[in-house]
């Protein structure tokens, strides 16, 4: 018997149904059983990491503590069973046959024809059990990107079907998630998809175990026990996903529909105690009874696509939990304040954060937005660019030099308040080169941030290229700007703040990575408490 299980989570019928979401409630509901559990995806794109990848394609790039750019149901895992994930939770196509590639050139394969089976496989088959091979977890879920029947997933599936018959039919379990879909002409669900979707899979040599069915509206004894029938499972392992009210519900919508009752049975493994939700439902409840309502202002570049700032909407949810207040989220395309009349746009805020993103698009707008929230005293927080932008806008505006700039948005600025770091200048591949991952910060004493964290050594993950540069460091803090935070090793600027404002944060950093509902992050707690104060005083 393995020492590890091993659960894999493949989807049909449709994308985006929601398999990360599927996949970290049940990993919840097992970890809240006492077992140790970890979540993995491998994702079909041949893309290395998302890290290159417009936030429009893929959605926002999470990156974990050793400084992987991943895919963001990463954030997810994070978030549902705050446990870090690595390198090692995120693997695409392109990272395999680079693998594969790389083994090949240095003879490895002996002179042998490379193939797709097994060379890719084997790969593929490697990379699934690292995790289960740590010691560390007793369950490894492995998301598998995509929908059956799609070229690029075939390898995947066929590696999964290897898995299954090498591992043994109890230490592994395929959980594969459809669509029902209501037509409303017909006033009926309708099973075909399904029906379609675990064929396809069958016809790769996979047997669904069991069926998880995401729906609009209820599913009838009658339709499980069809759905049963056609797709070779017993009634109760065909599960509903019902539309939840927020994403947070599905471990107790899990729960009742017996998701982790049946995938420990089919595993072989006892049941233990009843999984203890008592600090996630206490989260709930403050979240869905809300004592007051802010409305915050999101100025950024991506706005149109939410998954742009999926980590950030999350921490704002956390914070707004923990705060007992309903967070309303603006968002406010960047290029849509205007130089006349800023107000227009963000007066009836109670806070303005402005987002982190690259390249010159929009950053006039959020200049305008940074001015607005600092001269108004409305609560400010800056993200890496939203950070530099505003020490920007400061330079320009209380120091008065009025072509400050970065210099990526401006090479040749003749102040350069923001300039690239030194051993980046010589860099030219995009993907995975900046300044990536955890990174230790010494708060300074008195400092706001300081106050916030409760804390004078900090660690944050970053993803950025361009720092504040020190040159103009000290003019900066003559004129009022306090840099409360600075990395010891390299002495560079994490952290600003503006004193003589009620609440006025940029960091360089990225704080949203590590907001999870059992730890919301203190920077976005203390921002939603401002802006609830600011709004209360209106």
């Amino acid at each position: 018997m393995a020492d590890t299980k091993y659960i894999f989570v493949t989807g049909g019928v449709s994308s985006s149904l929601g398999k990360g979401i599927i996949a970290a409630s049940l990993a919840k509901l097992l970890q809240a059983r006492g077992y140790k559990v970890t979540i993995q995806k491998f994702d079909p794109y041949i893309n290395i990491d998302p890290g290159t990848l417009n936030p429009y394609e893929h959605g926002e790039c999470y990156v974990t503590e050793d400084g992987a750019e991943t895919d963001l149901d990463l954030g997810h895992y994070e978030r549902f069973l705050n446990v870090n994930t690595s390198q090692a939770n995120n693997v695409t196509t392109g990272r395999i046959y680079q693998s594969v590639i790389q083994k090949e050139r240095r003879g490895e394969y002996l002179g042998k024809t490379v193939q797709i089976i097994p060379h890719i496989t084997n790969e593929i088959k490697d990379r699934m059990q690292i995790l289960g091979r740590s010691g560390n977890f007793d369950i490894v879920i492995t998301e598998i990107g995509g929908t059956v029947g799609d070229i690029e997933s075939f390898p995947f599936i066929e590696a999964v079907r290897q898995m299954k018959w090498e591992q043994g039919e109890h230490n592994t379990l395929i959980i594969h998630l459809t669509l029902v879909p209501y037509l409303a002409a017909a006033k009926e669900l309708k099973t075909k998809p399904t029906q379609h979707s675990v064929k396809t899979l069958m016809e790769a040599g996979v047997s669904a175990d069991i069926l998880v069915c995401r729906t609009e509206h209820e599913l009838s004894d009658e339709l499980r026990e069809k759905l049963a029938l056609f797709c070779n499972v017993k009634k109760e392992e065909v599960i509903q996903s019902i539309d939840a009210e927020v994403i947070y519900d599905v471990p107790n919508n899990m729960l009742e529909e017996g998701l982790d009752r049946v995938a420990l049975k089919k595993l072989e493994l006892p049941q233990k105690h009843a999984p203890n939700l008592k600090h996630w439902n206490s989260f709930l409840k403050r979240l869905k009874n809300p004592k007051s309502e802010i409305t915050i202002g999101l100025v950024g570049k991506y706005v149109e696509l939410q998954d742009s700032y999926k980590s950030i909407l999350e921490a704002f949810v956390h914070a707004g939990a923990e705060n007992e207040v309903k967070v309303n989220i603006q968002s406010i395309k960047a290029e849509s304040i205007s130089k006349a009349e800023p107000e227009k746009r963000l007066a009836a805020l109670d806070g303005i954060l402005v987002a982190p993103g690259f390249g010159e698009r929009g950053t006039e707008g959020k200049l305008r937005a940074i001015k607005y929230a600092r001269e108004q005293n409305i609560p400010f927080f800056g993200i890496c660019l939203g950070m530099q932008l505003a020490v920007i806008e400061f330079a320009r505006n209380v120091l008065h030099l009025q072509e400050a700039n970065s210099t990526e948005m401006r090479k040749n600025t003749p102040y350069p308040v923001i300039d690239i770091m030194e051993e980046q200048k010589a860099v030219e591949d995009m993907g995975g080169t900046m300044r990536l991952g955890a990174w230790n910060c010494n708060l300074l004493s008195g400092s706001l941030a300081e106050a916030i964290y409760g804390n004078k050594k900090i660690s944050e993950r970053h993803r950025h290229r361009y720092e504040l540069n020190n040159q103009y460091k000290k003019q900066l803090e003559d004129a009022g700007l306090c840099c409360s935070g600075y990395n010891e090793e390299t002495n560079l600027v994490e952290i600003i703040e503006l004193p003589t404002h009620p609440w006025f944060i940029g960091v360089q950093y990225h704080p949203e990575y590590k907001s999870t509902v059992d730890s919301p992050h203190p920077l976005f707690v203390s921002f939603i408490k401002a802006a609830k104060k600011y709004a209360a005083q209106k």
